[in-house]
């Protein structure tokens, strides 16, 4: 299923949640989201704390501190200021919606196909050595 997903040029499931996720925190950056939305999401420089760090300058979101990773780590405030912190600056500057999902899809859909071959290589080697432990016993 992978491989007709990647010749299709499709995301996986996570993937795309994660796009759809970015895109709410673009928009939100450029007060097209919905102002409940919008109002969740603080520039890390607009933090009275965080404005004599390096990374003020930088596009960077406050990502709010939670006490309960289950609850808090979930929120959309929380889930989206990481995720717009992880993104590379190409993708985050980008002049437009269009063009931020342009400049985003290829780099979730590299993530996601070399995190999955990374995987199945490691699964066939774990199981390599396991089949050559069992061999020795």
């Amino acid at each position: 299923m992978s491989l007709l997903l990647k010749e299709l040029h499709w995301l996986r499931v996570p993937e795309r949640i994660t796009f759809r996720l970015a895109v709410l925190a673009y928009r939100c950056q450029h007060n097209t989201a919905p102002r409940y939305l919008t109002a969740q999401l603080q520039q890390a420089s607009n933090v009275g704390y965080r404005q004599h760090l390096h990374t003020s300058s930088l596009a960077k979101l406050d990502v709010p501190r939670t006490e309960h990773v289950s609850v808090g780590g979930r929120a959309f405030s929380s889930t989206a200021a990481h995720l717009w912190n992880s993104l590379s600056t190409a993708v985050q500057s980008s002049e437009s919606l269009d063009i931020f999902r342009r400049r985003l899809k290829p780099e979730l859909f590299e993530h996601s196909y070399n995190w999955h071959r990374t995987c199945q290589t490691t699964l066939l080697l774990h199981d390599s050595l396991s089949l050559s432990c069992n061999l020795e016993v």
